[in-house]
């Protein structure tokens, strides 16, 4: 799951580079489509995909794990 925030963090970095997705996806290691879906909102990628793209970007991620189980 992602947050509107996230996508446009990540897209504003992108566009602030003037990177295209086609780039992105090849500095990234991710695949065009997933790329595509993630910044559409349609996608729901992986904690590696969002890693490899703020790797790709110079951006440091932090993300929160929330145990549901423990309440």
């Amino acid at each position: 799951m992602h947050s509107q925030h996230l996508i446009d963090t990540i897209k504003a970095r992108r566009d602030n580079l003037g990177v295209t997705q086609d780039t992105l996806a090849d500095l990234s290691d991710v695949g065009l489509r997933t790329l595509k879906q993630f910044e559409s909102g349609k996608g729901n990628p992986t904690l590696e995909t969002l890693t490899k793209l703020g790797n790709a970007l110079g951006m440091e991620l932090t993300f929160i794990v929330k145990d549901v189980n423990n309440k």
